[in-house]
């Protein structure tokens, strides 16, 4: 299986792209700050995400699926983090209030 040129260009895009979450992931997971991180954004972008990562795979490219399909990993965990962290923030700062 000869790998076309452009398909390679596309790995090594979709591979600069996703790893560019990776910083922001371990520092959301060492900090659990995620105050200044956009809910409405990360909504947006993963859905975008999903969306991609199926159209790679109807299309059978394999630098859109496998780019897509880890940004999707990634994405999904700062939008879990987003979650889980707000709420967690919100319930300390309540306590704090009262």
């Amino acid at each position: 299986m000869q790998m076309d040129f452009l398909e390679l260009i596309g790995l090594v895009a979709g591979c600069c792209t996703t790893a560019a979450f990776f910083p922001q992931v371990l520092h959301t997971w060492r900090t659990r700050s995620v105050a200044d991180l956009s809910l409405r954004m990360y909504l947006l972008f993963t859905l975008g995400v999903l969306l991609w990562l199926v159209y790679g795979i109807r299309i059978g490219s394999l630098a859109v699926t496998l780019a897509n399909a880890v940004t999707l990993v990634l994405a999904s965990s700062i939008l879990i983090m987003k979650l889980v962290y707000d709420k967690s923030s919100r319930k300390g700062n309540d306590r704090r209030s009262k």
